[in-house]
């Protein structure tokens, strides 16, 4: 009993897996979509959703499943928890990336501005702190869990300048206007994407060491003891 209950937090979590590669490539096809105005990767965006949607509901069951019939304790409860709760930013990182990819396609309709914003690097930087999280989430690395909380604030600083410069910017050319909206939701779709991604980390660190740093920031509350830095895998 006990192995065919590994087996199946095995396939848990390969199935989560595959969506967080869902949801990394939509973000990275949305990203460029915007840089490059290429609009076939607005549509491989939009047709990635359904899959990770199936998947969300797949993961969802299978470990509600697990949940009711194996009566799970300890790390293992912990673990199926936070698949849960990783499950749902994953979907959530999925929907941005279709707002950012729409956004972008409304942008090539428009006449071409040169903002003073840096879409790009802050897409990179967003779409890095998930990638960062779920190599936590492989590894049980609480350590590197808790590097992508920092990486959060200078994601919300990028948004914040980007806010105030495209802000100026409409106040100085008004014929601007339509283009540096979409700009400022893209930003804060991928301010969002970055606040998903530090959901995951929180619950990798939930996982492995049984803190909860939710709300806490980066700082003293949130350091890890130094005994419960990292576990075993169970896998």
């Amino acid at each position: 009993m006990r192995t065919r209950f590994h087996q199946s937090l095995d396939l848990l979590k390969e199935k989560l897996l595959v969506m967080a590669g869902f949801a990394e490539q939509s973000i990275q096809r949305a990203i460029e979509a915007y840089r490059t105005r290429d609009m076939s990767l607005v549509e491989l965006v939009r047709r990635s959703e359904p899959a990770i949607n199936r998947l969300e509901r797949e993961i969802d069951a299978a470990a509600l499943d697990l949940l009711a019939m194996q009566q799970p304790m300890a790390v293992d409860l912990r673990f199926i928890l936070s698949v849960i709760r990783i499950n749902a930013d994953l979907e959530r990182v999925g929907d941005l990336a279709v707002n950012i990819a729409i956004r972008a396609r409304e942008m090539t309709q428009m006449s071409d501005a040169e903002l003073p914003v840096d879409i790009p690097k802050l897409g990179t930087l967003a779409a890095a702190m998930v990638r960062k999280a779920i190599e936590a989430f492989i590894d049980g690395d609480a350590a590197l869990a808790q590097r992508v909380l920092a990486l959060d604030t200078e994601v919300d600083e990028i948004n914040r300048a980007a806010f105030r410069a495209l802000s100026q910017r409409i106040k100085q050319n008004p014929a601007e206007t339509p283009q540096a909206l979409n700009a400022i939701m893209i930003a804060r779709n991928l301010e969002r994407v970055g606040d998903h991604a530090t959901n995951i980390a929180e619950d990798v660190i939930f996982w492995v060491s049984g803190s909860d740093v939710r709300h806490h920031g980066v700082g003293t509350d949130a350091t890890l003891p130094e005994e419960q830095s990292g576990v075993a895998p169970i896998f």
